[in-house]
C-alpha cells in the first residue's frame, strides 16, 4: 500500500496537488501551518494508488510518496 507524507511546514496551500490527484483525495486543511497557510490533508489514504501526481506537481516539494515493494 502506498504511503503519502505531507510536510505541512513546507506547504503553502497552493492547491495544485488537489487538482492533480486523479482520485481527489487531497484537500485543504482547516488548520494553519506555522507560516499561516492552510496545509494539505488527505481524505481516505487507503484509496491512494501511489501515482505520485501530487508529489510531481508540488512546487515546494512538500509531498513524498512511498511505495512498498510486493513480496513474492
Amino acid at each position: 500500500m502506498p504511503r503519502i507524507e505531507i510536510d505541512e511546514a513546507r506547504c503553502k496551500g497552493c492547491g495544485l496537488c488537489t487538482i492533480a490527484c486523479p482520485h481527489k483525495l487531497l484537500v485543504l486543511s482547516d488548520k494553519l501551518n506555522l507560516q499561516g497557510y492552510r496545509a494539505i490533508g488527505m481524505d481516505a489514504p487507503e484509496k491512494c494508488t501511489g501515482c505520485a501526481m501530487c508529489a510531481r506537481i508540488c512546487p515546494d516539494l512538500a509531498i513524498a510518496v512511498f511505495k512498498e515493494k510486493e513480496r513474492g
